[in-house]
Formats: C-alpha cells, structure tokens, sequence
C-alpha cells in the first residue's frame, strides 16, 4: 500500500489563517471529486473558518474523561475504517489526552499516512522543537506541545500561511481571533509588533532552511540507489555535561545541522575515570531524548581529562564542528586555569567549535563563590569555619604562653596542622580562609613588633610567605582528597541501598516488604506507594496500594517527600526533609517499585490458578481414598452374586455378571444385568 501525503499549513502566530487555508484546500479537492473528510478542524468561535467547512463530511469526535472532565479527539478509528482519500486535521502538534490511542496528534496523522490516506494539517512555527528555545526568548511563554522537526521536514508539502504583523493585531482588534476578554491582554504580550516580526522571519528562515532543492535531491538519490557519499560531510557534536544547559545546546546544535542536508549530529558525555559524578540522569536522560527527537545520536565515553576524552571522540568520528556552551566559572578559576571552552579550541585543529551562551552562564563575568555544600556537605562546611573561629583563638593563646620556649618556626608548623585538620573537616574553601586567619594572628602576635602587622626582618616575612603557599597547597590536597573520600563514601552507600533492593526485587519480596526497606534506608517516619484513581471527583484521586510504618500518608498532599513512579504511581514519605543526592536515590529505588507492582498484579491472576490446581488435586486425592474405601465391600458383592448362580462375564474391570438363574429382573447390584 502506498503512503499518503503529508501537507502542511504553516504559519508565524495563531489567527494568521492555516485553519482558514486548510478548508479551502479541503473543499478545492472535493471539488475535483476527491473524497474529503474532516478528522478533526477547531475553528476557535470564528463564523468565516466554521463556514467555511460546510459541506464537507465530519467524522464524530470521541470522547474522553480525564480528571473527571469529559475532553473531545479525533476519532483515529473512525478515520481509518471509513479510509477516505484525504482527511483535515488541525493542530498537528496537539498532545491528546491521556487514554487515547497515541500520546500525541502527530502519531495519529501518522497511522493516517500509513494507510495509505493523504493529510491535511497545520502547524505554528512555535511548535517546532528545535526553535522551542528561541520562541521563549522571544515572547517569554515556554510552549508545552511541541512537535519534533523531522515530523514536519518530512512532509511532502509545506505552505506559509502568513500575514503582516499590523494586519494580525488588526485582526485581533476586530474580534476575528480571540474572544473580547483576551484581546487587551494579547495585544500587549503576546501579539507585540517585535513579537509577531520575529515570529514571522523565524518561519521564513526555517522554511529556507528546509531547502526544497536538496531534500528532493536526497530523495531521488534515495529512490535511485545512489549512496555515494559527497565530497564533505558534515559531523556536528554536542558536549553535554550533565547540566541544565544541555537542552539549549542541543536545540542550537539541530539548528545548525537543519541548515545542511545529509549533517549528522550527535553529543557526547564524558564520565570521570574514577565514576564520581554529581550530574543528575535524570537531566541526562531527558536530553538524550531531546537529541533523539531531533534525529541526533547520544554517546558516553570515560575520561580522565573531558577535553582530551572529547576530543578523541572527535577525531575518531570525523566530526567537524563540536558546540560547547559558555563557562560557568568565574574569573578567579579562569585566571587559575584554562577552561573547557578554550582548551578545546586549542587542540580542536581544523575543527569549527561553535561557543553557545546560557542561562548558566549569563552571569560567569562576575566573581562567585562556591555552594558552600560543595563536596563535603554543608553541616561539615559550616563546622569546618565554626572550628576554625574557635581553634585558632585557642592555639593563639597556647602559643602566647609558650613564647619564650617556642620560635616563629614551630609556632607555624602548629598552625600549618590546624590548617590540616580544617581541611579535612570542611574541604578546601575553609582551608584557605584558616590559612590567611592564622598568617595575620602569627603576623601579629608573633612577629616583632609585637601586636602589629608590620614585620621588620625579612627572613620573617620570607616564613609567612611560605606558609600561606604551603598551608593552601597542602590544604587544597587534603581537601580534595577529603571529598574524594566522602563521595566514594556515599557512592559505596547508594550502590549498596540499590543494590539490596534490586536483590530484593528479584527474590520476589512484597510491596510492603520493599517499602519498609526503603524507608529503613532513608530514616522515614513512614511510606506509602499510591496509584491514581481517575475515577468520578466524589471518589478519593489516590489509593494506598502498600505502605509501611506508622499513619503512612494516604495523597500527595500529606507527606513531606514525593517521588513518582510512572504515570499511575508516586511514592510518598514522612519524616525528615532529604538532600538533593537523597531524593535522586529515592527516585531511583521508586522505579523499581513500578515493576514490582506490575509482578503483584500479574501473580494475583496465577495465585488464583495454583489454588483451583490445588483444589483438583484434593479431589483427586479424595477419589482415590473413596475407591480404596469401596473396594471392600464390592468384593463382598461380587462374591455373593457368585453364591447366587449369576455368572461372570468378561474379565478385569469390564467384567459384569449375566442372567439371574431364578429369573429375577436385575436386582440393581453393580454390573447386574438380566439375561
């Protein structure tokens, strides 16, 4: 069967026209004697796009009940059993409501192409994925349907539909588009002149982009079995490192490689050699998706160095152009060392790399300072400061004591120690404020002239220097090593958490059993896994499906920490407030939860088999106790006919006993018969 065709309706802004153009196509064609149907048009109120359907056979919508609202689709069932030659559907990146067949609209039109039936769409420029970035830039507003370009690059036919910005606000005036309570509110968001221009070179760029020429060459080179390569070929990765930027990286990268037919993209990850990592996969999931979505291919490889590892990668693929986003370090680690930006355009070689700004990085110009979590936790950073306030006093004054018995040398080497055990305690920032604390207190009660800052010899001073530069390098070593070890520390402690409930799982432990193993792991007053109910609004939204200890919370709106399994399922938690890398552990042991779930289920159904198996096999058992039983007396039977003159005929169990000498009728004994 053949594919249908795809064409779409095009345009910058809602009430430019595409419903409008998309009827008229429609009624063009029936026309001409095509057999058109509409799937599926939402006029918005306006009489000329409603008018403009007349005539043309509607399929019924279907109805859903969502949340206890009842909401209308297209019926993609209807569609497909009245298989008509082309069908009107509007709004090609609409997100159906959940129960549908497809999540999406898209997926439908698909199944519609599939069938070998023609389509007629329309779609805002806002929707595109990739431009989803850029259109909150402009116009502030993050669009939550958005449509994957490829989906739209391969239609067969893209049409603008476009209007001069003074005539859409024009338009809005007059009450063609919105309804008179959102007009005011529209024109001065929304519907701005600046807006709605950048809207409208943004669809004319993008529908350039798509450069009609070299995307039907590609086809017929497709459709003639022409796969040599050309000359040059354009590779275009991404460098992902885990955090919130990603996504815009991602979009930009797809925007540049929308620009050349045939580019490949793909992004890279790179892990630390040693697995210690705080990027969240959760994030990285999410942008793996995005890439795929937008036809790119994710990759992951270990490194020492993430440049070096980075480029490897680079030149092993043949990449060409590598997309990176703006720093987010400050100047004080600029100045330190050079960053991941600069030190691959170093040894890129003739590898273009692109720099892409961000959020992240919107305010890298101005000094900042670290979390004051960083690596060790903020309990042992604040700690660390607390004891250097009140440690360097003390030292101070034992010093002070010792003056006449201990020089200016081993009044450092104790202060060097307590920049030590500062550094161990609270990580390297710590460290260096204990290091310049205990420079100025030598300084001043230590060196000539006493209780001044001012030093007279230099040999002094030389003693001071050094130890500033020892004490920050030495605790800049035990800081670091201090959070290497807490985090293999807490890495060996997730691993072990998760660990002992994946075995769990797999023994075939319980719902509640699961839950109060989590919730022994995490310290929790008490822990709930509870399912939707989209039932009627009279019944409770949410259901304990298992829990464990004491008034687990029964809704979301009860607990103090919320986790989601699946679309049905969240777990839920009382107790203490967890941290960041708690609730993403947590997050991970939900999701095993959904699995065990979905077992409890499946083994209720064969729960109920093995007990009507073990039913039968009793009867079984009782039949054969009841023949042994019986046995007994049919030998008694037997032998009495036998003293009556009835003869036995046949042998083993089908033997039976003929006529009764005394011409009796049958006397009704087991196997008696008259002749």
């Amino acid at each position: 069967m053949a594919r249908g065709r795809l064409r779409i309706y095009l345009g910058a802004a809602p009430g430019v026209g595409k419903t409008y153009a998309m009827l008229v196509e429609g009624q063009r064609l029936r026309s001409l004697g095509a057999d058109v149907v509409v799937g599926f048009v939402e006029p918005h109120g306006r009489r000329p796009t409603a008018a403009m359907a007349d005539g043309l056979e509607t399929i019924p919508r279907c109805t859903l009940v969502h949340r206890g609202a009842a909401f209308t689709e297209m019926d993609l069932d209807a569609v497909l059993a009245r298989r008509p030659q082309v069908v009107l559907v509007d709004e090609l990146a609409h997100s159906n409501v959940p129960g549908a067949r497809n999540a999406r609209r898209w997926q439908d039109v698909e199944e519609c192409l599939d069938a070998g039936i023609d389509v007629v769409t329309t779609l805002n420029v806002q929707h595109l994925e990739s431009l989803n970035d850029v259109i909150r830039q402009i116009t502030g507003v993050r669009q939550r349907e958005t449509l994957p370009d490829e989906v739209a690059r391969h239609a067969d036919q893209i049409e603008l539909v476009d209007l001069p910005p003074e005539v859409l606000r024009r338009r809005m005036v007059h009450g063609d588009i919105y309804p008179p309570d959102r007009i005011e509110s529209a024109l001065t968001h929304y519907f701005r002149v600046g807006n709605l221009t950048a809207l409208r070179e943004l669809a004319l760029l993008w529908l350039a982009d798509r450069v009609e020429e070299g995307e039907g060459l590609q086809r017929y080179r497709a459709e003639h079995g022409i796969s040599a390569p050309w000359e040059t070929r354009e590779r275009i990765l991404v460098a992902l490192s885990g955090g919130a930027e990603g996504e815009t990286l991602i979009r930009r990268a797809a925007r540049i490689s929308a620009r050349t037919p045939g580019t490949e993209l793909l992004a890279l990850h790179v892990v630390p050699e040693d697995g210690l990592t705080g990027i969240d996969p959760v994030v990285l999931d999410a942008q793996r998706l995005l890439l795929e979505s937008l036809g790119g291919s994710y990759h992951q490889t270990t490194g020492e160095d993430v440049v070096d590892a980075m480029l490897q990668f680079a030149e092993a693929e043949n990449v060409t152009q590598i997309v990176l986003g703006a720093s987010r370090r400050g100047r004080l680690a600029s100045f330190l060392r050079a960053g991941v930006g600069e030190r691959t355009i170093k040894g890129s070689g003739r590898i273009d790399v692109h720099i892409v700004t961000h959020e992240e990085a919107a305010d890298s110009a101005a000094l900042r300072l670290p979390h004051p979590s960083l690596g060790m936790g903020p309990r042992r950073y604040w700690s660390a400061l607390a004891g250097t306030v009140v440690l360097l006093p003390l030292l101070t004054l034992l010093l002070t004591a010792l003056r006449g018995h201990l020089g200016l040398s081993s009044d450092l080497v104790v202060f060097l120690l307590a920049v030590v055990v500062v550094a161990l305690v609270g990580g390297l920032y710590p460290a260096l404020f204990a290091a310049v604390a205990a420079a100025l207190l030598a300084d001043y009660y230590f060196t000539a002239p006493v209780h001044s800052l001012a030093v007279e010899r230099a040999d002094e001073v030389t003693a001071l220097v050094v130890f500033v530069a020892t004490a920050a390098l030495v605790g800049t070593a035990a800081g670091a090593a201090a959070q290497r070890t807490h985090q293999a520390v807490r890495v060996t402690s997730e691993a072990r958490v998760l660990s002992r409930l994946a075995a769990a799982v797999m023994r075939g432990q319980d719902l509640p059993a699961l839950l109060e193993q989590i919730r022994e792991s995490f310290g929790l007053a008490s822990i709930s896994l509870l399912e939707r109910n989209p039932e009627a609004s009279f019944v409770p939204r949410w259901y304990v499906v298992a829990s464990a200890g004491e008034r687990p919370p029964e809704g979301p709106g009860e607990a103090d920490v919320e986790s989601p399994v699946d679309d049905r399922l969240t777990l839920v938690a009382r107790g203490s407030a967890l941290s960041m890398e708690d609730r993403r552990v947590l997050a991970a042991c939900a999701a095993e939860l959904g699995p065990a779930h979905a077992r409890g289920r499946i083994a209720g159904p064969s729960s109920g088999t093995d007990l009507l198996a073990d039913a039968e096999r009793t009867r079984a058992s009782l039949l054969l106790a009841a023949g042994r039983d019986l046995r007994a007396p049919l030998h008694t039977a037997e032998e009495s006919l036998l003293r009556l003159g009835c003869r036995r005929v046949g042998s083993g169990r089908g033997a039976a006993f003929g006529h009764c000498p005394r011409g009796r009728a049958p006397c009704g004994a087991v196997g008696h018969r008259s002749g």
